[in-house]
């Protein structure tokens, strides 16, 4: 196993008390409950924290402009470049109109309003934007703009690019070297499409491995997750010096998510970490001493509390501790419409983050009435100007450090356009090598490795699937509806494997569901998570969700007909699968390793004597309970050049319920466990649905079962012409909290299928609590779908819940209502990011 290189400066001393501190908590930071906080407060004590040396990465001169800057600014000026807003949500013309500092693309955000856009296009759009930025107007001097992006697993939203392993896998290997050269790799991806910085890196310890970022992590040792930070800093920024940025091939990073995302209670995204201030500054303020130390430039503050208060409202970490204690020269972002989170705001007003020490709002969508606000309570009085002051002056002191005055159009400048350099063959033998350090062998009693000249059969859901294999923040901030084909130059694990048995003169056979057309002398089964980014992956236990289990019985069904068996698991987290693990022959964690399968082929065969080196970046449980201990500990992993390991046979007994599917009401035409489908006639009681056929009474509405995709998945409701409007609702006595979906611009996907025309109005809306949470939507893409086919219909949630809404208690996401007639099929009602026809309902402004 690779020694991890002790950090220099004050690090060194504190990685040694991080280990410390670390192997004193409950299952390595499993699911570990956090430490009770000493005193019910979030106040910090700075004088407690190490003092960090920041790096000087801008001259004399730098600064004497940035004097020059302020003084011909007026406050309209400075109040823009403290805006970030996303490009779904404005134009060219805005960024020169409102003088605005910063552009981002979120998660599904694409130029001109193309997720799929073309590398060619990011970098025109990224020329508009320059362009527009540097207009200037008297009050206003020409001040290039800044694009941020999400490039946290290579350049993850343009297609074409090397997707490098997430976080976690590379915590697996253990290789700070290589880090650095996927840093400097992601770095250079990200400027030929003409962008400046990326929202990376993640340097979270999670400690709850049910939280849905978890895999952005690098581990749950903090020692680890320090000894990475630093060189992902300087592989993505280049050394701290005060040569321009952009002169060399490099972009400017952003450490997050600031302070302690990773040690939310229950592991709940956007929660609240209930821990102690010696624990905040030992294990989750750990990796910010190296990322100071190499002059990261910017640092985003995380959606989560520390005891209750908001990061991003909390002067006493923001100010006091990472800027004046710390000593962090850089400028702070939050995240998307976070601010909107702190008490006493909303998206569209919030002094108190830029008065906690917030320099640049992350305002995607509410970016123009935020600019509003803000200019308004400046120039009030609310906002000090040497606050604004401060935080602009940091915003150019970065840009300068870029430099962005000097260096041109984006299009002119280093690595611009050399659409080669994208996914280039240098690049992906470096995420090749990744994959190869990153997997972890769990269990081999003799398979591994595997046979040279043998038939292979490989099976399972996840054999054939880049984009499942890449996780999410892939293309789109989900990572899910994506086919192979926009994934151009990569390698599926299918793809790998059948290269490198037919290398080696022998065959392999890809059956899915494990059915070989000729038997084989071994199989690889592929199994595991599905994508997921963020809220939408959390989840309450610790086991693989039931819909996902399917390959473990093909493992058995392979087993029982002697075929030796190696599973090969892509998950973002440690899981209970204790069933595979006693099936299989072999078990390979490959974590999700991105673009290029061609590395799990690799050590499978042991290519030019490749083996097993990688080890747990935490510990793997032994059962779904959050608070049992583990079944492999913290830095476990077998190799083959030991041979075969013995096996116990573990308990397949899970300890918990089976893991349910987040943010499904209805599938396959039925309710999902804690839902009920409700039609209601006016003239009549309600009617919950049982089985089927059925009707309301007096027979206005019916219900009756039809098929798709498998027997009876659909239901088919009818509507009869009425005077007043029937509803169909989806509704529960629990009400469950929408809030993070409603801000992450996530979607309710309806599956339905038109029936036959109809002129009939429908509208849609949700409740909350016992009464509306707002007005209801019309609906007219509804009655404007193709007869007769499938089609997924999507209403943004942020149209159902309204600033102003409720949305932590919605008792009823689904109510359509429409007077008839009307005829349609439901098969499904979900939340998700992807449609065939999304409606164009606008909701009010936040």
């Amino acid at each position: 196993m690779k020694r991890i290189s002790p950090p220099a400066g004050p690090v060194a001393a504190m990685a040694c008390a991080l280990a410390l501190a670390v192997s004193m908590t409950p299952a390595a930071g499993l699911a570990a409950s956090p430490a009770p906080a000493a005193e019910s407060t979030s106040t910090v004590h700075p004088q407690q924290w190490p003092r960090i040396a920041w790096p000087k990465v801008v001259t004399d001169a730098d600064e004497a402009k940035i004097h020059q800057l302020l003084g011909a600014m007026d406050a309209a000026c400075k109040v823009g470049q403290v805006i970030q807003g996303d490009i779904a949500s404005l134009t060219p013309d805005d960024v020169a109109r409102y003088n605005l500092g910063s552009v981002l693309n979120g998660g599904n955000s694409g130029p001109y309003g193309n997720d799929l856009a073309p590398a060619a296009d990011w970098l025109k759009l990224a020329d508009a934007f320059h362009a527009a930025s540097i207009r200037g107007r008297p009050g206003c001097p020409a001040i290039p703009v800044i694009w941020g992006t999400d490039a946290v697993h290579g350049h993850s939203n343009v297609i074409g690019a090397t997707l490098f392993p997430h976080n976690v896998g590379l915590g697996a290997m253990r290789d700070p070297d290589l880090i650095e050269k996927i840093g400097a790799a992601t770095a250079a991806e990200i400027r030929v499409t003409g962008q400046e910085w990326t929202f990376a890196p993640t340097v979270t310890v999670p400690q709850d491995w049910r939280w849905g970022r978890a895999y952005e992590g690098y581990a749950s040792n903090p020692a680890l997750v320090a000894s990475y930070v630093g060189r992902m800093v300087r592989g993505l920024q280049g050394p701290p010096t005060t040569d321009r940025v952009l002169a060399g091939a490099h972009v400017i990073a952003s450490t997050k998510h600031f302070l302690a995302d990773g040690a939310t209670e229950g592991g709940r995204d956007q929660g609240d970490a209930k821990i102690d201030e010696t624990t905040l500054r030992l294990v989750h303020g750990a990796p910010y001493l190296p990322a100071i130390e190499e002059g990261v430039a910017t640092v985003m503050t995380s959606f989560s509390s520390w005891n209750g208060v908001k990061i991003a409202g909390n002067k006493g970490l923001v100010t006091d501790l990472l800027k004046d204690r710390l000593g962090f020269g850089g400028f702070v972002v939050t995240d998307w419409n976070a601010h909107g989170q702190i008490p006493g705001c909303t998206n569209a007003s919030c002094p108190q983050a830029l008065l906690a020490g917030v320099d640049m709002y992350m305002a995607p969508d509410s970016w123009k009435p935020l600019r509003e606000s803000l200019l308004a309570q400046v120039q009030g009085g609310a906002v000090p100007m040497a606050r604004l002051d401060d935080a602009v002056a940091r915003i150019l002191r970065v840009k300068l450090r870029l430099g962005l005055f000097e260096m041109g159009a984006p299009s002119t400048r280093p690595l611009s356009g050399k659409w080669q350099e994208l996914g280039s063959p240098d690049h992906r033998a470096i995420a090749r090598e990744a994959v190869r350090k990153s997997l972890v062998l769990l269990k081999n009693t003799g398979v591994l490795p595997l046979k040279p000249g043998a038939r292979l059969l490989v099976a399972g859901d996840g054999a054939d699937d880049i984009a499942r294999q890449s996780g999410g923040w892939t293309i789109s901030w989900q990572g899910t509806g994506l086919s192979n084909d926009l994934f151009p130059g990569a390698t599926s694990l299918w793809q790998g494997l059948k290269s490198a048995a037919q290398a080696t003169g022998g065959t392999a056979e890809l059956a899915p569901d494990g059915r070989f057309s000729q038997r084989p002398d071994a199989a690889v089964v592929v199994f595991g998570e599905t994508p997921y980014a963020e809220f939408q992956g959390d989840i309450r236990s610790l086991q693989l969700r039931a819909d996902l289990t399917g390959p473990i019985g093909t493992m058995k069904a392979l087993k029982a007909q002697g075929i030796p068996v190696v599973a090969v698991m892509l998950t973002g987290r440690p899981l209970f699968v204790n069933a595979a693990l006693n099936t299989a022959d072999a078990f390979v964690v490959a974590w999700l390793p991105g673009s290029e399968g061609g590395g799990v082929a690799d050590v499978l065969y042991a290519k030019d004597g490749a083996d097993f080196t990688g080890r747990l970046p935490m510990a793997w449980p032994r059962s779904a309970r959050t608070d049992d201990e583990a079944q492999f500990p913290f830095g476990y992993g077998l190799s083959m050049k030991n041979g075969p390991a013995p096996w116990t046979m573990l308990s397949e007994d899970p300890g918990v319920a089976a893991e349910a599917v987040p943010g499904v009401y209805l599938q396959r035409g039925q309710a999902a466990p804690g839902w009920r489908l409700v039609l209601t006639d006016p003239a009549a009681a309600p009617n919950t649905v049982g089985p089927v056929p059925a009707a309301t009474p007096g027979g206005r509405v019916t219900i009756a079962a039809i098929d798709k995709d498998v027997q009876e998945g659909a239901r088919r409701i009818v509507i009869a012409p009425g005077k007043q409007p029937v509803t169909i609702a989806l509704e529960s006595d629990s009400p469950v909290d929408l809030s993070r979906e409603t801000n992450g611009d996530v979607l309710l996907l309806l599956t339905v299928r038109l029936e036959a025309k109809t002129a009939a109005p429908v509208t849609i809306a949700a409740r909350c609590g016992q009464g509306p949470c707002a007005a209801p939507v019309p609906l007219p893409e509804l009655a404007a779908l193709p007869i007769g086919q499938w089609q997924t219909l999507a209403v943004p949630l942020k149209c159902l819940l309204p600033a102003g809404a409720d949305s932590s208690r919605v008792t009823a996401p689904l109510i359509l209502a429409s007077p008839g007639p009307l005829a349609l099929g439901l098969a499904s009602v979900t939340l998700g990011t992807k449609a065939d026809v999304t409606a164009r309902c606008s909701s009010p402004s936040p």
